[in-house]
């Protein structure tokens, strides 16, 4: 908790209490701060001021118990022995109710136009001692989330991502909202238990041997089990899918082909007998968006792929049989989109993963399983959904949907039902976009931008479809014309393009596609220090 209080003409006195344990004194201390100072220099004091307390451990080497001399993970510190309690409580209902409001892409342009500028201070931006902020993780694109130290960061993400399934911030389809129920009340269980929580199954690993296998990976090691043995020989996929090409003004059903895949590119032919000869149409994955188009209870597993144009991008849906297919195609796209083959050691890995989510997302219990017992459930259900969902159900109902889902995750510990959560959020098709109300140039009405960590989307406001799509990693220069607010973003292959914002300032915009470009520089093979001035030289403003 931090509270401000004006000190001097040009500075102000924050003091910061951390809240331990229930019983525990926590630990307060004050930070003074130039008025001056922008929010991003804020943070950094922050941190400073946490580093000389010992809090944390910018090297992401395990602290030490002062008084035991144990070691203790950076984290556990701030709240004792298990941060991983951290959660808010569930909301009754009713309360639940009150802040529920259905949104539309309008509504939430309206919204995201509150995002406060990193390179001014509070004061400069009209913050008053008692005014509320909401603290959010702003940019969609987390980077490299470790269970082993970052446990109240994936605390935070939860909670981010709770909220948004429950207030309906984002879409979800009702076979994922009692998916995400049935994990929430789940991790409540976890965080109300008496029994010591963990943050996995998992045995300790050594942090040397933990570093090398890290390593390993990311050199993609040459284990027989990880990698083929013939490197040269680019595995291929070969079987029958459907496809459909989505038109204006047009119903037409999904047709089916023989798929090859091979290498980054799928190749589809009329029948398995023709595939000796020229396909009818070559798909180039590399650079393009895989979007999950899956609903499990109804055996629909599809795929929508915006491939990269001239243009934008283009959108193509197949359609597999089953879980199996659809997992095997799936990861060799998500590779190819990166421009690597199924080759790689990843491969496998993703394979399993996304069978490993399929599961979960499965309501169904196991054959030969007894109903849930819905008087077993402590806790009211309808404070895992949201309030339109809970109205749609009786209780009694939606506690029985709630506990078959449960099945499938019940072994899962605290820490890994909190990263399922995030996965599964991240795994909607509206995931991190957020949405403005733009002109673009040549054109005499308004229109949406839905910005997201890899690409900018225009929207039709009267039906809601993207017209075009265009990659940050095809931008070559963007600029900002602040006399009269409009942004002209470059692309390759001579593309341009030009809007004023209506729904924000410009700043807004222009510091969320910078602020992503930046995030794009980052890789795991770099060190912890944050290059503060690039990113400041991308978000910052005409100043």
């Amino acid at each position: 908790m931090a509270t401000a209080a004006e000190h001097g003409h040009n500075s102000w006195e924050l003091s910061i209490q951390v809240d331990q344990r229930e019983g525990d004194e926590g630990m307060k201390f004050k930070l003074r701060v130039k008025g001056d100072l922008h929010i991003g220099g804020l943070m950094l004091k922050l941190v400073e001021k946490i580093r000389a307390l010992g809090l944390y451990s910018k090297t992401m080497t395990p602290t030490y118990d002062p008084d035991s001399g144990s070691p203790a993970s950076s984290t556990s510190l701030w709240f004792g022995e298990n941060p991983l309690t951290a959660c808010q409580p569930n909301l009754p209902p009713e309360e639940l109710a009150k802040l529920f409001k259905p949104l539309t892409m309008e509504d939430k342009a309206a919204i995201n136009a509150g995002w406060l500028d990193s390179s001014r201070s509070l004061m400069e931006q009209g913050i008053q001692e008692n005014d509320r902020l909401l603290l959010r993780f702003k940019y969609h694109c987390f980077f490299d989330l470790n269970p082993k130290y970052d446990a109240v960061r994936i605390t935070q993400l939860y909670e981010q991502a709770r909220w948004a399934i429950l207030l309906e911030e984002i879409e979800c389809t009702e076979e994922e909202m009692l998916m995400f129920a049935s994990l929430q009340y789940h991790i409540c269980k976890l965080t109300l238990s008496t029994e010591p929580l963990t943050n996995s199954n998992e045995p300790e690993i050594d942090e040397v041997e933990a570093a090398l296998s890290n390593l390993e990976s990311t050199l993609e090691g040459r284990n027989a089990d990880k990698i083929l043995e013939d490197i040269t020989d680019i595995p291929k996929l070969e079987d029958t899918l459907k496809l459909f090409r989505p038109k204006r003004l047009t119903l037409k059903p999904y047709k089916e082909y023989w798929f090859v895949f091979r290498d980054t590119t799928i190749s589809y032919y009329k029948s398995k007998e023709s595939a000796n000869k020229e396909p009818i149409e070559q798909l180039h994955l590399r650079g393009c968006e895989v979007i999950p188009d899956v609903n499990v209870t109804e055996k629909k597993f599809g795929l929508k792929l915006l491939l990269p144009a001239a243009d934008g991008m283009n959108e193509v849906y197949v359609r597999c049989d089953n879980e199996t297919q659809y997992a095997k195609w799936k990861a060799a796209c998500i590779l190819a989109s990166k421009g690597k083959t199924m080759a790689y050691s990843s491969y496998r890995t993703e394979v399993k993963n996304i069978q490993s989510f399929l599961q979960m997302k499965s309501l169904a219990p196991p054959p030969g399983q007894a109903a849930p017992d819905v008087e077993s459930m402590e806790m009211n259900a309808e404070c895992f959904v949201s309030p339109r969902y809970a109205k749609k159900y009786k209780t009694k109902q939606l506690t029985t949907r709630i506990l078959e889902a449960l099945h499938n995750i019940s072994q899962l510990s605290l820490m890994e039902a909190k990263m399922r959560f995030i996965q599964a959020w991240q795994s909607l098709p509206e995931f991190g976009i957020k949405y403005y109300i733009v002109r673009f140039r040549g054109s005499k009405k308004d229109e949406l931008l839905g910005i997201s960590y890899n690409r900018l989307i225009r929207i039709d406001m009267s039906t809601g479809l993207p017209v075009t799509t265009w990659r940050f990693s095809n931008i070559k220069q963007w600029n900002v014309n602040w006399e009269i607010k409009q942004v002209t973003i470059e692309f390759d292959q001579s593309v341009s393009i030009a809007f004023s914002c209506q729904s924000c300032d410009c700043k807004v915009v222009h510091e969320y596609i910078g602020g992503y470009i930046f995030l794009s520089t980052r890789s795991k093979d770099q060190n912890e220090t944050l290059d503060e001035e690039l990113f400041h030289k991308l978000t910052g403003g005409q100043d």
